[in-house]
């Protein structure tokens, strides 16, 4: 019988997770938003059936829902995800996982007592680069990686001026917490060690700067809230002597919107790279995905090349959370990696307000 699901939040990401799901097999049988009208136009483009106003309502209408997905500001990922977990359902999360490690710690902790799978969606992991990227380190073509770099940066890259995004009660933050998904490869590449100490610092540069906002429609809100930062820059030791430096911005005076991971290896080194031909507009991508190594005594790059995925693996990780269910795939990430990933988060903007580095526990 085919796995039977529902998404809570009409929004973005929300055609992601059903075009996921639906490629894996599964039913997705309603959707819930607070705002009812926007559930319905998304109604209209892809047949869901039941239209609700909450979780709570979709989860007493539907009990033989198997799965749920929140596609939700970061505020509402940890009481919806409780609620779904607890109600005895599989669920998939948008990022960032939580608005802290704390709230992490709580879901991780509902998911084992309820026995039921949670997974957030790292849609990078999924992107055919990433994935061919992996089996070359999990073969042992790199060898043990010492050092990686994460980086999302943006030029003009704000999502608006006082809606959900630049609300610190809402979001958690800025692009440190809104574009954890470099940070996210990185730790996947390198075996999500345990992380020691962390370094960092956050700028609140452009944030009152028109000229810094996003090609992605969002409306400003004038009487809204801009409290989050704009970039961050740190860097992460781990127990096992690795070291990971990190940059994430939504406006800051780089070239271009860069989007990458690096890393060096004791055999190879290797890089997967989206560059964006106009900041933020992802249609007009270009994928790369190579390896820097040594061949008989010369130095050589190694191009990786891959099909493209417009969605950048959005579909592709939606879709292995059925799949996980169902036990056809192993699951492309964990709670307990978003909990150290959530840890990271933590004390970068820990280490920015103290001037001083932090371990990690």
């Amino acid at each position: 019988m085919a796995v039977k699901a529902g998404i809570v939040g009409a929004g973005g990401m929300a055609a992601y997770h059903y075009d996921g799901f639906t490629r894996a097999g599964a039913v997705v049988a309603a959707i819930a938003d607070m705002n009812t009208g926007r559930a319905e136009s998304f109604a209209k483009t892809r047949p869901v059936g039941n239209i609700f106003e909450d979780l709570s309502g979709m989860l007493r209408a539907l009990p033989d829902l198997d799965a749920v997905s929140v596609v939700t500001p970061n505020k509402f990922h940890k009481p919806l995800v409780i609620e779904a977990l607890e109600a005895g359902r599989h669920v998939f999360c948008e990022k960032p996982p939580a608005l802290n490690a704390g709230e992490m710690e709580q879901m991780l902790a509902a998911s084992k007592k309820a026995g039921r799978i949670l997974m957030f969606d790292f849609n990078n992991r999924a992107r055919p680069e990433s994935m061919a990227m992996m089996r070359y380190i999990r073969e042992g073509a790199a060898g043990k990686i010492n050092s990686a770099q994460a980086n999302w940066v943006r030029r003009a890259g704000i999502p608006g001026f006082g809606g959900w995004f630049t609300t610190k009660a809402l979001s958690g933050g800025g692009p440190v917490i809104d574009l954890p998904h470099m940070l996210d490869l990185a730790l996947h590449f390198m075996g999500y060690p345990d992380p020691a100490w962390c370094l960092g610092g956050v700028f609140y540069d452009f944030m009152d700067n028109r000229a810094f906002k996003g090609p992605w429609g969002i409306p400003d809100s004038d009487a809204g809230i801009t409290d989050v930062e704009s970039s961050c820059h740190a860097m992460v030791t781990f127990k096992t002597g690795q070291t990971l430096m990190v940059r994430c911005s939504w406006a800051e005076f780089v070239e271009r919107e860069t989007v990458a991971v690096s890393f060096q290896g004791t055999k190879a080194g290797g890089k997967v790279e989206r560059l964006f031909g106009i900041d933020g507009i992802d249609a007009t991508s270009i994928d790369s995905c190579r390896l820097f190594t040594e061949e008989y005594g010369n130095q050589v790059n190694r191009d990786i090349v891959t099909e493209k995925d417009e969605t950048m693996g959005r579909v592709g990780q939606a879709a292995n959370f059925i799949e996980t269910i169902t036990g056809s795939a192993p699951a492309l990430n964990t709670p307990e990696e978003a909990l150290i990933l959530m840890k990271i988060v933590d004390a970068m903007y820990q280490s920015a307000a103290s001037g001083k580095p932090v371990q990690i526990g």
